[in-house]
């Protein structure tokens, strides 16, 4: 692509058969929006970035679905400073999104590049109730399938998410067979870019999947902005004792196994680490 570099790396993994795939174009300059979509469809992955200038510690990134543009995503800006750390050396990234400016510190361990970006502040708001019906039955999850300890809630760190919980791994882990188009439609009127579905394996780790045919994609394997929303959920409504260290698996039921490692501070933004490795 003229003007840059397209990558493609898998995030929250060190298998290239696991984690989430993302595109990752750097540049000197962004391209048009229209082009940027362009190019996030025909890379195909739930999420592509796109960085401008090429280099510096100070830059510009936006994210584009194969469908739609997004206002932030944890995958691609974790694969994004693995790649800027390999490109450029560990250290502070400053990535001035579309909802503020996400540093991203990347680190070596044992030999390999680690990213950990820190959210913008999380906040919460009530979900209807109707909304929670509708969404439910569109999954084929049943009322008393749902943990009251987490009740849902809509959750932000960047970009709207639904938050369900329940009870039942089994229920979490049931084939995703939902109305696409029905589901996308719900989502759309209530302003979410994807569904973070949980079950709760022990206090501070959790199994999660994240349904999101809002930008074309029927589930993404690992949600970096969608972990970051739920913690942000379950310090300000008490339910985890903070500061706090948790684990959040997911992928593990569509074959790309995840792990996304995340640190709960008392106040601020919502730390989420992992690594990337390249796609052949």
């Amino acid at each position: 692509m003229p003007g840059g570099t397209l990558l493609r790396l898998a995030a929250f993994t060190t298998d290239p058969a696991g984690g989430n795939p993302a595109g990752v174009w750097i540049g000197d300059q962004l391209p048009t929006p229209e082009t940027m979509q362009r190019v996030a469809a025909e890379v195909g992955y739930s999420e592509t970035a796109f960085v401008a200038p090429a280099l510096g510690a100070e830059r510009t990134i936006r994210y584009f679905s194969p469908a739609t543009e997004v206002p932030f995503c944890g995958h691609a800006t974790i694969a994004t400073g693995v790649a800027l750390g390999e490109r450029e050396g560990d250290g502070v990234y400053h990535l001035a999104t579309s909802v503020g400016v996400v540093p991203v510190v990347t680190t070596t361990r044992e030999g390999r590049r680690w990213a950990s970006l820190t959210s913008v502040a999380p906040r919460q708001e009530p979900v209807d109730e109707k909304l929670v019906d509708s969404v439910r039955s569109l999954l084929g999850w049943a009322a008393d399938a749902l943990d009251p300890s987490i009740p849902p809630v809509r959750a932000y760190a960047g970009a709207w998410h639904l938050v369900l919980a329940t009870t039942s791994p089994a229920v979490l882990n049931a084939p995703l067979g939902y109305d696409f188009d029905r589901l996308r439609a719900v989502m759309l009127e209530a302003g979410l870019v994807t569904l973070q579905l949980i079950f709760r394996d022990t206090p501070t780790s959790f199994q999660a999947r994240n349904p999101f045919p809002v930008g074309g994609v029927v589930e993404d394997p690992a949600t970096g902005a969608a972990a970051a929303a739920l913690a942000g959920y379950l310090r300000d409504a008490g339910l985890i004792p903070v500061p706090a260290r948790v684990t959040i698996r997911q992928g593990e039921a569509m074959g790309r196994p995840s792990r996304l490692e995340v640190e709960i501070p008392e106040r601020g933004g919502i730390i989420v680490s992992g690594t990337a490795v390249p796609l052949p």
